[in-house]
């Protein structure tokens, strides 16, 4: 251990997490006493810039990934969001850019990259880099898709440091010859989770060919199912592993809920939640857009502030309603999960789950919302008839039984099931569906014609839905 700790008691425990799916152990730090950024041996225009924001101690992420990212090492960092993640990987990211002179090659060249899922986690991201690298001489900007992409050509022509970019659009560029990575110093991959649910992964494959093998790689997911592990041992060298939770354990600050009630009833018992309860900032998922704007106009009728955010939506409508709902303007914002990938706002008191998610790990990132960075927060869930089984697999993945709320004027004529058998050994990855999409990803570019043995998954292929948006 460094000097700098010799006037610090810590008690460092090394604890063993046992990745359920990827037959892996990791091992992680925690802290008993908490560590001030000052310890972390960052440079001045960074300390200038966390002060401004009033920060004194780094969240357990920032704690354990800054000082191997310095040391230019490759991380895998298991953290849910509101951890403080983006600090984690910002942070030493800018510092050794700013210790390290910029090669001199064309100016288009990128040091660093970061992907993300989502517009708004991308801008979210961007908007971090800006807070904590102010007082350095490095630039940056955000890449998606959805808005003209001369603006951001322009600025890729004056010259920029960091890149943080949505998939879509960075490919767009790449095959226009706008952008260079060549050079790339740094790779950073986001809610790689979220990235294999949406299929980005033959993108992210695309893109990995065009940056060089010698480069640092950094990689944060909140869970860490056998599909991303099988690419992170692909993708990083020799990586250090870092965790402030175990898989797939929900915020213990958060009070879980679940309420039985039927499709028909769910508008009514949200209705009579928001004029019983305290809910004055509340994120409420739905699976689908058309639902998201149904109960959206259904709420507004009943003289509920509500705005909706999907993939529907143009950048403009999305960054509007965001911003409302931060301002207090909005009470409550519907959601589909790909659209509330980047949602930062403090304060969210209640989390709803008018839909339960059929991905189940998608619950961990919903109920995130709210709790976060440690504080309390409630997460309720609706669940329907067609949906029990959504629950079994989230009881099992969070090892716990959501308690059942007594107050239910709309409750299910089917009762209360059993409780959940939470020592099943059954994948708690989500429905057959849920699985069927994992693996959108890696078939889209396989030969059609394949063996005998397989045609009957290739019918079953061919009769997935969409996605939720």
């Amino acid at each position: 251990m460094s000097d700098h700790f010799h006037d610090m008691q810590i008690f460092i425990a090394r604890v063993g997490i046992r990745h359920q799916m990827a037959k892996c152990r990791t091992y992680f730090e925690v802290y008993v006493h908490p560590m001030r950024f000052e310890t972390l041996e960052l440079i001045n225009p960074l300390m200038r810039a966390i002060k401004d924001q009033g920060y004194t101690e780094p969240t357990p992420i920032q704690e354990q990934a800054i000082p191997h990212i310095l040391e230019g090492r490759d991380l895998v960092g298991l953290a849910q969001t509101g951890t403080g993640k983006t600090a984690a990987f910002a942070l030493p990211v800018l510092q050794r850019l700013a210790e390290v002179p910029k090669p001199k090659k064309s100016r288009r060249n990128v040091r660093v990259l970061v992907l993300a899922p989502t517009r708004e986690l991308a801008s979210q991201i961007g908007d971090s880099f800006e807070v904590y690298g102010r007082h350095t001489h490095l630039n940056h900007m955000t890449i998606f898709g959805g808005v003209s992409q001369r603006p951001q050509v322009a600025q890729l022509k004056r010259g920029v440091d960091i890149v943080v970019a949505t998939p879509g659009r960075l490919l767009d560029l790449l095959n226009q010859r706008l952008i260079r990575l060549d050079q790339l110093e740094v790779f950073i991959l986001d809610e790689a989770d979220r990235m294999l649910d949406m299929g980005f992964m033959p993108d992210i494959k695309r893109i990995m060919q065009r940056i060089p093998d010698k480069r640092q790689t950094l990689m944060f997911s909140a869970t860490m199912p056998p599909d991303i592990q099988e690419f992170a041992n692909t993708m990083l060298s020799k990586p250090v592993e870092v965790a402030v939770a175990p898989e797939s354990t929900t915020v213990e600050a958060i009070d879980q809920g679940v309420f039985f009630v039927e499709k028909t009833n769910k508008r009514n018992l949200l209705q009579h939640l928001l004029d019983e309860n305290s809910m004055h900032r509340t994120l409420v998922f739905t699976r689908t857009k058309h639902g998201a704007n149904r109960l959206t106009k259904q709420l507004n009728k009943s003289r509920v502030n509500a705005e909706a955010i999907h993939g529907n939506k143009s950048q403009r409508a999305r960054e509007t309603a965001l911003a409302n709902f931060k301002r207090g303007k909005t009470q409550v914002l519907v959601a589909t999960d790909i659209a509330a990938r980047g949602i930062d706002v403090d304060d969210i008191s209640h989390v709803v789950n008018y839909d339960l998610p059929n991905e189940t790990e998608s619950y961990v990132h919903r109920i995130g919302r709210t709790g976060r960075a440690g504080a309390s927060g409630i997460a309720l869930s609706f669940c329907a008839q067609d949906e029990r089984d959504y629950l079994v697999n989230i009881e099992r993945l969070i090892q716990m039984r959501i308690p059942v709320m007594d107050d239910n004027p709309y409750a299910s004529e089917q009762g209360v099931p059993k409780p959940t058998d939470l020592s099943s050994r059954r994948r708690a990855g989500g429905s057959k569906k849920s699985k069927k999409r994992n693996s959108r990803g890696r078939n889209r570019n396989k030969n059609a014609n394949r063996s005998k043995g397989n045609k009957q998954r290739n019918r079953q292929q061919s009769h997935k839905s969409s996605p939720p948006a």
